[in-house]
């Protein structure tokens, strides 16, 4: 498929226009094996060509070395460019594996600071909360990514991985502009609370992973096919039995695209778009790519229209998926619908 240059959408009510379909800049940097640093920033200027105006990244990316990694991009392009990252997500270089949640408050403060002299730039666009921790008061959280607002260190607010509730209490807060949580043919939880609650409140719906890591491409059928530095070899959903399980639900996705012409990539992220009809919401995935090839791919598929019958095929995957989509489910929303 040929793609023309994205159509914009609004994120939130007063948010930014951005293309429909943004880019996951996290994979530049770590978690899914070696990259090449030239194709990759190749594919951040390719991405903006196609329309892409949303990248988004977060601290806790490779320690801070992804925002690093885009900085010069994002300030060459500063005008045309809606800025993304996140806080919450504590790790520890000297120990990789370690994952911690923090909302308070003087934490906050620092990581904003901190994301801003890495990037190179005076205000992120829209700053997420990664991961919410329950133990902090919404009131206390919100009330001081508001401050940053305020101080002209942020322009827009967002979240990832909270429930309808959460995000109801935080936008009574503060005006927030978008909801970023996984959401594909293969994870579909968020349908239960905080679609219904983003589309109620007119909060934008950014989908992560909404190539289900990769493997709603058939890129790789298991873990075991992966690389040893490769995060998706911890998930639940890729390894054992539960990879073989998962692999079998692709069929749907294989009959759609060899009738259509396209990829298994291209079906799913065409459904997720689609959502945005199905739920009345704003929808932006972002899925994450390194190479321009996969980018044009990506983009391609805000263009294509499942059919009824085609959405009926797809329907009945997420409910057949075996295994969890994190080995620690402290980060999702799990538990505190």
């Amino acid at each position: 498929m040929t793609h023309p240059v994205l159509p914009t959408a609004e994120l939130g009510t007063g948010g930014p226009l951005v293309g429909v379909q943004g880019l996951g800049c996290m994979g530049m940097s770590e978690f899914y094996g070696p990259t090449d640093s030239d194709e990759a920033l190749a594919t951040l200027g390719a991405a903006l060509e196609a329309g892409v105006t949303l990248f988004d990244t977060a601290d806790g990316y490779a320690f801070g070395r992804n925002e690093e990694f885009i900085g010069p991009f994002v300030r060459a392009n500063r005008d045309k460019v809606v800025l993304a990252t996140k806080f919450a997500l504590v790790r520890k270089e000297e120990d990789p594996g370690y994952r911690g949640i923090s909302n308070d408050p003087a934490y906050i403060r620092a990581a904003v600071d901190a994301s801003l002299r890495r990037l190179g730039v005076d205000e992120i666009d829209l700053y997420y909360m990664h991961r919410r921790d329950p133990a902090v008061p919404l009131a206390d959280s919100i009330g001081t990514m508001a401050e940053l607002v305020e101080a002209g260190k942020v322009r827009h607010l967002g979240l990832s991985e909270v429930t309808g509730a959460e995000l109801r209490e935080a936008h009574a807060i503060h005006p927030i502009a978008a909801l970023q949580s996984e959401w594909s043919v293969f994870a579909r939880d968020v349908e239960r609370t905080a679609v219904p609650a983003a589309a109620e409140l007119g909060v934008a719906f950014v989908p992560y992973s909404p190539l289900g890591r990769g493997f709603l491409t058939g890129a790789f059928q298991d873990a075991n096919h992966l690389g040893a530095d490769d995060v998706r070899r911890t998930q639940p959903r890729f390894t054992g039995d539960n990879a073989a399980a998962n692999a079998g639900l692709l069929a749907p996705l294989r009959e759609i695209a060899a009738a259509r012409g396209v990829t298994l990539a291209q079906v799913a992220l065409a459904w997720v778009h689609q959502r945005a009809e199905v739920h009345g919401l704003t929808v932006v995935p972002i899925p994450g790519t390194r190479k321009r090839g996969r980018l044009a791919e990506n983009t391609a598929a805000a263009a294509l229209r499942l059919t009824a019958e085609e959405l009926a095929l797809l329907e009945p995957i997420s409910g057949q998926v075996r295994g969890g989509r994190y080995a620690d489910m402290n980060f999702t929303q799990v538990g505190r619908e």
